[in-house]
């Protein structure tokens, strides 16, 4: 079961900071470049906390970004709300590449950390070292939850976001617009009645982590230190929880981007070989251009056939640098007789389902021969979320752009339930939750 609580937030004092210049995208999507404007931004921008700069000349960064958040605590930059509360939080935003838009709502309190083994909390992605690592010093020395898990839970009658919708009516929110004109909004409420309503409701559901996988596997490691150093398991203790948004798998504000692959530094690289290799997997559609002025007519035809699976199969689309495909954008579709349970034997029927494990295993692996060890170091493969910039790549000196359509909501949720994972990099949900909204301190009891 589910076990929601409510908590007392700390949060920035708008009285002396705007949020626009304080709050940051999640860590790991912060580029150098973002970094260094958010340092630029306000002297009280998360970002030292967040992500803080290395430095050999300076303390270390953990130290510093815990000594940061107790002198913003001192100096009343963050405050700590005066009764436990549950924080409704909406992100209305424009589909990329679409003039859509979209509000996704959901709601921001405390979850129980909860083995996997329990079968109350599901992951789709296994989880790397190096993060972890960096993470759990974070919150060693910050003891600050600053980011939020991002968890789905099954809803389809709606009625916690019936309750949520009412309560939105009643105040005006804090709000704010982030760098990709994302407008985010928080309801802060303290509402018994609600708060009693959503634990109810929650009680039963299964927690699905759509991101924020490390940060998860941290706050059980953080846990697993707390128990150890006390020496008992208190159910109540503050480290027992982790602060979350929770989001209705049935919302229609949950969008979720493909992630495509550029390859590069493959030896002996051949497209047209390449090509040959997989043409026993798959069939292949080209979309020709031959000068400058043709390719945004080839290109338009070819993402019109890709995005609406013209020709019924699950396909792939591919550009590549030199051979004959030098002037020409590709579907790789999925050969009408593959057997997918022969081909892949050691994945699983759910995996089978997945554009992006074909991606994986026939194109990459028997096709250009890179392994999931070669993958998970990067050394011949990089992820970009833009069509666009994937395929500029190879404009610029890359091999080869795979490009996918997006892993669906439901896939995802089947496939953790289910007790599977997905390749890295898999999903990409959209908008990220901002950090610094909502902070969980775990220090003392809950209230």
């Amino acid at each position: 079961m589910a076990d929601i609580q409510p908590f007392r937030a700390y949060r920035y004092n708008t009285e002396r900071v705007a949020l626009k210049d304080v709050l940051t995208q999640p860590y790991d999507k912060i580029t150098p470049a973002m970094q260094e404007r958010y340092y630029a931004a306000s002297p009280y921008n998360l970002i030292p906390v967040e992500k803080g700069r290395s430095s050999a000349e300076e303390n270390d960064v953990y130290t510093r970004a815990g000594k940061k958040v107790d002198e913003w605590i001192a100096e009343q930059i963050l405050v700590q709300d005066e009764a436990p509360s549950v924080y409704i939080y909406s992100e209305e935003f424009e589909v990329p590449g679409t003039r859509t838009r979209r509000v996704r709502t959901g709601f921001i309190a405390l979850a129980r950390v909860e083995d996997y083994e329990a079968k109350v909390v599901f992951r789709h992605e296994r989880t790397l070292s190096g993060p972890k690592a960096d993470r759990i010093e974070l919150l060693r020395n910050t003891r600050a939850q600053t980011g939020q898990l991002f968890l789905l839970y099954d809803d389809a009658a709606g009625r916690i976001d019936a309750r949520l919708e009412e309560a939105m009516r009643k105040s005006a929110p804090v709000e704010m617009v982030d760098e990709y004109g994302v407008t985010h909004r928080l309801w802060p409420t303290a509402d018994g009645a609600l708060i009693a309503a959503i634990q109810r409701e929650m009680k039963d559901k299964k927690l699905v982590i759509a991101d924020g996988h490390h940060r998860y596997e941290t706050a059980l490691a953080y846990r697993n230190e707390a128990r150890e150093r006390a020496g008992k398991v208190n159910p109540m203790a503050p480290t027992e929880f982790a602060m979350a948004t929770f989001i209705n798998t049935h919302s229609k504000g949950l969008i979720i981007l493909p992630t495509h692959r550029v390859v590069s530094r493959v030896a002996n690289f051949d497209f047209d070989a390449f090509r040959r290799a997989v043409g026993k997997y798959f069939d292949w559609y080209s979309y020709p251009f031959k000068t400058a002025e043709e390719r945004p007519a080839a290109y338009a035809e070819f993402r019109k056939d890709f995005q609406g699976h013209r020709h019924g199969r699950r396909a792939i689309g591919v550009y590549a640098s030199g051979g004959d495909s030098a002037k020409a954008f590709y579907l790789f579709a999925l050969n009408k007789g593959a057997d997918l349970a022969q081909l892949l034997p050691d994945v699983s029927e759910g995996q089978r389902e997945l554009d992006v494990v074909l991606l994986h295993r026939l194109l990459l692996e028997k096709g250009l021969g890179i392994t999931a060890e070669a993958v998970t170091t990067e050394k011949n493969v990089t992820y970009e979320r833009e069509m666009d910039t994937a395929i500029a790549a190879v404009d610029g000196g890359a091999q080869l752009a795979l490009l996918l359509n997006p892993v669906s909501v439901e896939q995802t949720a089947a496939i953790a339930l289910g007790g599977d994972v997905m390749p890295q990099k898999s999903t990409d949900f959209y908008p990220k939750l901002m950090s610094g909204l909502a902070i969980y301190r775990p220090l003392g009891r809950i209230e």
